[in-house]
Protein backbone atom coordinates (compact mmCIF):
# COMPACT_ATOMS: atom_id res chain seq x y z
CA UNK A 1 0.00 0.00 0.00
CA UNK A 2 0.75 3.37 -0.45
CA UNK A 3 1.85 6.46 1.54
CA UNK A 4 3.12 9.94 1.64
CA UNK A 5 5.22 11.64 4.50
CA UNK A 6 5.03 15.44 4.26
CA UNK A 7 9.07 16.72 4.58
CA UNK A 8 9.20 19.60 2.79
CA UNK A 9 8.58 22.95 5.33
CA UNK A 10 10.86 25.02 6.63
CA UNK A 11 10.19 24.44 10.04
CA UNK A 12 10.36 28.02 11.53
CA UNK A 13 8.42 27.52 14.79
CA UNK A 14 11.40 25.38 15.73
CA UNK A 15 14.07 27.55 15.25
CA UNK A 16 17.42 27.26 15.78
CA UNK A 17 17.24 23.78 15.19
CA UNK A 18 15.92 23.44 11.79
CA UNK A 19 18.36 26.16 10.77
CA UNK A 20 20.34 22.72 10.10
CA UNK A 21 18.17 20.03 10.22
CA UNK A 22 14.99 19.54 8.66
CA UNK A 23 12.11 19.07 10.89
CA UNK A 24 11.41 15.12 9.85
CA UNK A 25 15.48 14.73 11.13
CA UNK A 26 14.74 16.10 14.89
CA UNK A 27 15.95 13.55 16.95
CA UNK A 28 14.08 11.87 19.93
CA UNK A 29 16.23 10.45 21.60
CA UNK A 30 19.03 10.39 18.99
CA UNK A 31 16.23 8.74 16.24
CA UNK A 32 14.76 11.30 13.61
CA UNK A 33 10.74 11.64 14.60
CA UNK A 34 10.35 10.75 10.69
CA UNK A 35 11.53 6.98 11.64
CA UNK A 36 8.85 6.35 14.19
CA UNK A 37 6.74 7.16 10.98
CA UNK A 38 8.09 4.67 9.23
CA UNK A 39 7.79 1.88 11.49
CA UNK A 40 4.03 2.73 12.20
CA UNK A 41 3.22 2.71 8.25
CA UNK A 42 5.34 -0.40 7.99
CA UNK A 43 3.41 -2.19 10.44
CA UNK A 44 0.02 -1.19 9.25
CA UNK A 45 1.54 -2.73 5.22
CA UNK A 46 2.27 0.39 4.10
CA UNK A 47 5.46 0.09 2.18
CA UNK A 48 5.76 2.11 -0.65
CA UNK A 49 6.11 5.68 0.53
CA UNK A 50 6.85 9.26 -1.17
CA UNK A 51 8.50 11.92 0.43
CA UNK A 52 8.11 15.65 -0.79
CA UNK A 53 11.69 17.61 0.66
CA UNK A 54 12.79 21.14 -0.03
CA UNK A 55 14.50 22.83 3.51
CA UNK A 56 17.55 20.63 3.90
CA UNK A 57 16.59 18.05 1.25
CA UNK A 58 19.69 16.45 1.64
CA UNK A 59 19.78 15.67 5.36
CA UNK A 60 16.73 13.51 4.31
CA UNK A 61 17.75 11.88 1.72
CA UNK A 62 21.60 10.49 2.99
CA UNK A 63 19.86 9.34 6.03
CA UNK A 64 16.46 7.08 4.41
CA UNK A 65 18.07 6.90 0.83
CA UNK A 66 15.47 4.26 -0.66
CA UNK A 67 14.16 2.73 2.69
CA UNK A 68 15.62 -0.67 2.21
CA UNK A 69 17.34 -0.65 5.93
CA UNK A 70 13.73 0.14 6.73
CA UNK A 71 11.56 -2.36 5.54
CA UNK A 72 10.17 -0.14 3.14
CA UNK A 73 10.80 1.45 -0.49
CA UNK A 74 11.19 5.45 -0.47
CA UNK A 75 11.51 7.69 -3.49
CA UNK A 76 11.56 12.00 -2.97
CA UNK A 77 9.65 14.49 -5.17
CA UNK A 78 12.22 17.21 -4.25
CA UNK A 79 10.30 21.01 -4.64
CA UNK A 80 13.03 23.96 -5.74
CA UNK A 81 15.35 24.58 -8.11
CA UNK A 82 19.44 24.26 -7.97
CA UNK A 83 21.54 27.14 -8.98
CA UNK A 84 24.11 27.23 -11.24
CA UNK A 85 26.93 26.42 -8.80
CA UNK A 86 25.04 23.28 -7.41
CA UNK A 87 23.19 25.30 -4.58
CA UNK A 88 20.16 23.52 -3.80
CA UNK A 89 17.27 26.22 -3.08
CA UNK A 90 14.58 25.11 -1.56
CA UNK A 91 10.85 26.26 -2.37
CA UNK A 92 7.95 23.97 -0.98
CA UNK A 93 4.58 24.11 -2.70
CA UNK A 94 2.27 23.40 0.36
CA UNK A 95 1.12 20.01 1.20
CA UNK A 96 -1.48 19.87 -1.35
CA UNK A 97 0.79 20.91 -3.86
CA UNK A 98 3.53 18.59 -2.93
CA UNK A 99 0.85 15.60 -3.55
CA UNK A 100 -0.06 16.98 -6.75
CA UNK A 101 3.21 17.31 -8.02
CA UNK A 102 3.41 13.45 -8.08
CA UNK A 103 0.52 12.60 -9.35
CA UNK A 104 1.59 14.47 -12.08
CA UNK A 105 4.91 13.62 -12.86
CA UNK A 106 3.89 9.66 -12.93
CA UNK A 107 0.03 8.78 -11.28
CA UNK A 108 1.54 6.86 -8.34
CA UNK A 109 -1.61 7.15 -6.01
CA UNK A 110 -3.74 4.48 -7.70
CA UNK A 111 -5.67 3.18 -4.72
CA UNK A 112 -6.63 4.63 -1.36
CA UNK A 113 -3.28 6.51 0.22
CA UNK A 114 -2.54 7.33 4.01
CA UNK A 115 -0.48 11.11 4.12
CA UNK A 116 1.70 12.21 7.30
CA UNK A 117 3.09 14.97 8.67
CA UNK A 118 6.63 14.01 9.27
CA UNK A 119 6.74 15.91 12.56
CA UNK A 120 4.51 14.06 14.78
CA UNK A 121 4.96 10.93 17.48
CA UNK A 122 2.23 8.41 16.50
CA UNK A 123 0.61 5.05 18.21
CA UNK A 124 -2.14 5.19 15.78
CA UNK A 125 -4.18 2.18 14.19
CA UNK A 126 -4.13 3.16 10.90
CA UNK A 127 -5.71 -0.22 9.38
CA UNK A 128 -8.76 0.43 11.87
CA UNK A 129 -9.03 4.62 10.38
CA UNK A 130 -8.60 3.16 6.62
CA UNK A 131 -11.54 0.40 7.20
CA UNK A 132 -13.42 3.49 8.49
CA UNK A 133 -12.80 5.52 5.77
CA UNK A 134 -13.63 2.84 3.06
CA UNK A 135 -16.96 2.56 4.98
CA UNK A 136 -17.70 5.94 5.03
CA UNK A 137 -17.50 6.03 0.71
CA UNK A 138 -15.27 9.49 1.57
CA UNK A 139 -12.39 10.72 -0.69
CA UNK A 140 -10.70 12.54 2.35
CA UNK A 141 -10.60 11.35 6.00
CA UNK A 142 -9.16 12.96 9.11
CA UNK A 143 -8.45 11.79 11.68
CA UNK A 144 -9.16 13.93 15.11
CA UNK A 145 -8.20 14.02 18.24
CA UNK A 146 -9.84 16.56 20.94
CA UNK A 147 -7.79 19.30 22.69
CA UNK A 148 -8.69 21.30 25.78
CA UNK A 149 -10.47 24.89 24.50
CA UNK A 150 -7.09 26.56 25.35
CA UNK A 151 -5.20 24.99 22.71
CA UNK A 152 -7.82 25.04 19.96
CA UNK A 153 -6.35 28.23 18.14
CA UNK A 154 -2.67 26.67 17.58
CA UNK A 155 -4.70 23.82 14.86
CA UNK A 156 -6.93 23.25 12.73
CA UNK A 157 -10.73 22.81 14.48
CA UNK A 158 -12.63 20.25 12.30
CA UNK A 159 -16.82 20.40 12.56
CA UNK A 160 -18.08 17.29 11.46
CA UNK A 161 -22.32 15.86 11.84
CA UNK A 162 -23.14 13.12 13.68
CA UNK A 163 -22.63 10.52 10.70
CA UNK A 164 -18.71 12.29 10.99
CA UNK A 165 -18.93 14.16 7.82
CA UNK A 166 -17.53 17.24 7.83
CA UNK A 167 -19.51 20.19 7.64
CA UNK A 168 -16.67 23.22 8.58
CA UNK A 169 -13.11 23.36 8.26
CA UNK A 170 -11.85 26.29 10.74
CA UNK A 171 -7.54 26.77 10.44
CA UNK A 172 -6.42 28.06 13.74
CA UNK A 173 -9.54 29.74 14.69
CA UNK A 174 -9.84 31.60 17.67
CA UNK A 175 -11.68 30.08 21.24
CA UNK A 176 -14.92 31.90 20.81
CA UNK A 177 -15.14 31.19 16.97
CA UNK A 178 -14.23 27.41 17.27
CA UNK A 179 -17.49 25.11 16.32
CA UNK A 180 -15.88 21.68 18.13
CA UNK A 181 -12.53 20.80 20.31
CA UNK A 182 -11.55 18.56 17.40
CA UNK A 183 -8.64 19.48 15.74
CA UNK A 184 -6.50 18.02 12.63
CA UNK A 185 -3.84 15.66 13.79
CA UNK A 186 -1.98 15.91 10.15
CA UNK A 187 -3.44 12.37 9.55
CA UNK A 188 -5.17 11.81 6.10
CA UNK A 189 -6.65 8.85 4.56
CA UNK A 190 -7.16 9.68 0.59
CA UNK A 191 -8.87 8.65 -2.56
CA UNK A 192 -6.93 9.66 -5.69
CA UNK A 193 -9.57 11.31 -6.94
CA UNK A 194 -9.31 13.98 -4.33
CA UNK A 195 -6.31 14.91 -6.48
CA UNK A 196 -8.48 16.04 -8.91
CA UNK A 197 -9.17 19.50 -6.43
CA UNK A 198 -5.95 20.38 -6.63
CA UNK A 199 -4.53 22.56 -8.51
CA UNK A 200 -1.04 21.83 -10.79
CA UNK A 201 2.12 23.84 -10.38
CA UNK A 202 1.15 25.89 -7.91
CA UNK A 203 1.26 26.38 -3.70
CA UNK A 204 -1.29 24.95 -2.46
CA UNK A 205 -2.08 23.70 1.17
CA UNK A 206 -4.09 20.82 2.99
CA UNK A 207 -5.64 22.40 5.75
CA UNK A 208 -6.95 26.12 4.62
CA UNK A 209 -7.38 25.46 0.67
CA UNK A 210 -8.21 22.01 0.12
CA UNK A 211 -10.34 21.08 2.64
CA UNK A 212 -12.77 23.98 2.66
CA UNK A 213 -12.92 23.22 -0.98
CA UNK A 214 -13.89 20.12 -0.56
CA UNK A 215 -16.84 21.07 1.80
CA UNK A 216 -17.93 24.02 -0.26
CA UNK A 217 -17.92 21.08 -3.25
CA UNK A 218 -19.53 18.63 -0.94
CA UNK A 219 -17.86 15.61 -1.82
CA UNK A 220 -18.11 12.88 0.81
CA UNK A 221 -15.53 14.68 3.52
CA UNK A 222 -15.51 12.91 7.06
CA UNK A 223 -13.67 13.40 10.09
CA UNK A 224 -13.47 10.43 12.82
CA UNK A 225 -11.58 10.90 16.54
CA UNK A 226 -9.53 8.22 17.55
CA UNK A 227 -7.77 7.37 20.61
CA UNK A 228 -4.21 7.22 19.95
CA UNK A 229 -0.91 9.04 21.75
CA UNK A 230 -0.13 12.04 18.96
CA UNK A 231 2.85 14.01 20.15
CA UNK A 232 3.14 17.23 17.89
CA UNK A 233 6.60 18.73 17.62
CA UNK A 234 5.44 21.16 15.45
CA UNK A 235 7.08 23.88 17.66
CA UNK A 236 10.08 24.35 20.40
CA UNK A 237 7.66 23.96 23.56
CA UNK A 238 6.16 20.60 22.07
CA UNK A 239 9.37 19.09 21.75
CA UNK A 240 10.62 19.71 24.80
CA UNK A 241 7.69 17.92 26.32
CA UNK A 242 8.20 14.87 24.00
CA UNK A 243 11.40 14.27 24.77
CA UNK A 244 10.55 14.93 28.88
CA UNK A 245 7.65 12.46 28.50
CA UNK A 246 9.88 9.95 26.69
CA UNK A 247 12.47 10.16 29.52
CA UNK A 248 9.22 10.10 32.08
CA UNK A 249 7.61 6.68 29.92
CA UNK A 250 4.83 8.36 29.07
CA UNK A 251 5.17 7.70 24.89
CA UNK A 252 4.52 4.32 24.28
CA UNK A 253 6.19 4.21 21.15
CA UNK A 254 9.16 4.94 21.97
CA UNK A 255 11.98 3.38 24.07
CA UNK A 256 14.71 5.15 26.07
CA UNK A 257 18.01 3.82 24.13
CA UNK A 258 21.32 2.75 25.76
CA UNK A 259 21.67 0.67 29.13
CA UNK A 260 20.18 1.52 32.34
CA UNK A 261 23.24 1.69 34.79
CA UNK A 262 20.89 2.49 37.87
CA UNK A 263 17.26 3.41 38.04
CA UNK A 264 16.29 5.97 35.38
CA UNK A 265 20.12 6.61 34.33
CA UNK A 266 20.49 5.42 30.46
CA UNK A 267 23.72 5.74 28.94
CA UNK A 268 24.99 4.95 25.58
CA UNK A 269 28.32 3.45 24.71
CA UNK A 270 31.83 4.65 26.51
CA UNK A 271 30.67 7.23 28.82
CA UNK A 272 33.44 8.68 30.39
CA UNK A 273 31.88 9.17 34.06
CA UNK A 274 32.69 8.72 38.19
CA UNK A 275 29.56 7.89 39.46
CA UNK A 276 30.38 8.09 42.92
CA UNK A 277 31.43 11.57 42.15
CA UNK A 278 28.43 13.13 40.80
CA UNK A 279 25.43 14.04 41.66
CA UNK A 280 22.37 12.10 38.95
CA UNK A 281 18.77 12.43 39.49
CA UNK A 282 16.83 10.47 36.79
CA UNK A 283 15.16 9.92 34.63
CA UNK A 284 18.78 11.19 32.39
CA UNK A 285 19.53 10.09 28.92
CA UNK A 286 23.46 10.27 28.78
CA UNK A 287 24.86 9.86 25.09
CA UNK A 288 27.60 7.76 24.45
CA UNK A 289 31.21 9.32 24.31
CA UNK A 290 30.22 12.24 26.51
CA UNK A 291 32.51 12.61 29.65
CA UNK A 292 31.04 13.73 32.68
CA UNK A 293 34.02 15.02 35.08
CA UNK A 294 33.41 14.90 38.69
CA UNK A 295 31.53 17.39 40.85
CA UNK A 296 28.93 18.11 37.86
CA UNK A 297 24.69 17.34 38.91
CA UNK A 298 22.17 16.42 36.17
CA UNK A 299 18.46 16.79 37.58
CA UNK A 300 16.29 14.87 34.90
CA UNK A 301 14.43 14.76 33.31
CA UNK A 302 17.45 15.46 31.12
CA UNK A 303 18.94 14.60 28.01
CA UNK A 304 22.40 14.83 27.31
CA UNK A 305 23.60 13.98 24.02
CA UNK A 306 26.55 12.17 22.52
CA UNK A 307 30.26 13.42 22.61
CA UNK A 308 29.23 16.06 25.15
CA UNK A 309 31.55 17.22 27.65
CA UNK A 310 30.43 18.37 31.36
CA UNK A 311 32.86 20.45 33.12
CA UNK A 312 33.14 20.11 37.32
CA UNK A 313 30.67 21.75 38.47
CA UNK A 314 28.36 22.37 35.82
CA UNK A 315 24.48 21.46 36.82
CA UNK A 316 22.02 20.69 34.20
CA UNK A 317 18.12 20.31 35.10
CA UNK A 318 15.24 19.58 33.34
CA UNK A 319 17.04 20.21 29.73
CA UNK A 320 17.62 18.78 26.51
CA UNK A 321 21.62 18.87 25.72
CA UNK A 322 22.31 18.58 21.88
CA UNK A 323 25.41 16.63 20.53
CA UNK A 324 28.78 17.92 20.97
CA UNK A 325 28.16 20.76 23.42
CA UNK A 326 30.83 21.66 26.40
CA UNK A 327 28.96 22.87 29.49
CA UNK A 328 31.98 24.44 30.84
CA UNK A 329 32.96 25.08 34.73
CA UNK A 330 30.49 26.37 37.14
CA UNK A 331 27.48 26.42 34.32
CA UNK A 332 23.94 26.19 35.58
CA UNK A 333 21.11 25.43 33.32
CA UNK A 334 17.74 24.74 34.11
CA UNK A 335 14.79 24.83 31.69
CA UNK A 336 16.88 25.44 28.67
CA UNK A 337 17.92 23.77 25.42
CA UNK A 338 21.23 23.77 24.11
CA UNK A 339 21.77 23.42 20.23
CA UNK A 340 25.16 24.28 18.49
CA UNK A 341 25.23 28.48 19.61
CA UNK A 342 22.50 28.64 20.71
CA UNK A 343 20.44 28.84 24.32
CA UNK A 344 16.60 28.23 24.06
CA UNK A 345 13.99 28.47 26.78
CA UNK A 346 11.52 26.02 26.75
CA UNK A 347 8.77 28.64 25.61
CA UNK A 348 11.08 29.10 22.38
CA UNK A 349 13.33 32.20 23.34
CA UNK A 350 16.63 31.91 22.08
CA UNK A 351 19.89 33.26 22.73
CA UNK A 352 23.02 33.37 20.49
CA UNK A 353 25.93 32.87 22.98
CA UNK A 354 28.29 33.85 20.42
CA UNK A 355 26.52 37.02 19.54
CA UNK A 356 25.92 37.42 23.52
CA UNK A 357 28.96 37.57 24.38
CA UNK A 358 28.99 34.37 26.18
CA UNK A 359 30.45 31.61 24.18
CA UNK A 360 32.84 30.59 27.06
CA UNK A 361 29.71 29.49 28.97
CA UNK A 362 29.09 26.83 26.34
CA UNK A 363 31.26 25.73 23.23
CA UNK A 364 31.58 23.17 20.79
CA UNK A 365 33.00 19.55 22.71
CA UNK A 366 35.48 19.03 19.51
CA UNK A 367 37.03 22.52 19.89
CA UNK A 368 40.22 23.16 22.27
CA UNK A 369 38.80 24.35 25.70
CA UNK A 370 38.93 28.40 26.19
CA UNK A 371 41.17 29.32 29.28
CA UNK A 372 38.72 31.12 31.54
CA UNK A 373 35.58 29.80 33.20
CA UNK A 374 32.29 31.32 34.31
CA UNK A 375 32.13 32.28 38.22
CA UNK A 376 30.80 29.02 39.83
CA UNK A 377 26.93 28.09 40.07
CA UNK A 378 25.91 31.29 38.73
CA UNK A 379 23.16 30.78 35.74
CA UNK A 380 22.72 31.95 32.51
CA UNK A 381 19.86 34.01 32.72
CA UNK A 382 21.79 35.67 35.79
CA UNK A 383 24.50 36.64 33.66
CA UNK A 384 22.42 37.88 30.98
CA UNK A 385 20.91 40.27 33.30
CA UNK A 386 23.77 42.04 33.48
Amino acid sequence: MKAMILAAGKGTRVQPITHIIPKPMIPILQKPVMEFLLELLRQHGFDQIMVNVSHLSEEIESYFRDGQRFGVQIAYSFEGRIEEDGTLVGKALGSAGGMRRIQDYNPFFDDTFVVLCGDALIDLDLTAAVNWHKSKGAIATVVMKSVPLQELSSYGVVVTDVTGRIKAYQEKPSIEAAGSTNINTGIYIFEPEVLEYIPSGQEYDIGSELFPKLVEMGVPFYGIAMDFQWVDIGKVPDYWRAVRDVLLGEIKAVEIPGIEVSPGIYTGLNVVVNWDKVDIKGPVYIGGMTRIEDGAKIIGPTMIGPNCHLCSGAVVENSIIFEYSRLNQGIRLVDKLVFGRYCVDKTGSSIDMHSAGLNWLITDARKVPPPYTPVKGQAISDLLAR
